[in-house]
């Protein structure tokens, strides 16, 4: 499998937390995974993208069946590609 994007992110986004998958792979194919949770709030948000930042991630799916994704998006917009996802459709991505 060809790797697109060396560093990336998931987040599962819910009304009182993100749970935050990064995924960042080597120049020699070797991925490596860093799970976090984190709050809701305008600081905590702030603290999911500096996270994010550290690893240097690009591109960011994000996955939420309400409305609870758009302060996110807010938030990572000018820093990261984002895609917001149904979550149906990405269940069954390994």
């Amino acid at each position: 499998m060809q790797v697109l994007y060396p560093r990336c992110a998931g987040l599962d986004v819910h009304k009182r937390s993100v749970s935050a998958c990064v995924w960042v792979t080597s120049s020699g194919g070797k991925a490596e995974k860093y799970l976090r949770q984190f709050g809701t709030t305008t600081p905590e948000l702030q603290e999911l993208a500096k996270w994010l930042q550290e690893f240097g991630v690009t591109h960011v799916a994000m996955e939420s069946t309400g409305v609870y994704w758009r302060p996110i998006y807010e938030i990572l917009e000018e820093s990261v590609t984002i895609l917001v996802v149904n979550a149906q459709h990405v269940h069954g991505l390994p």
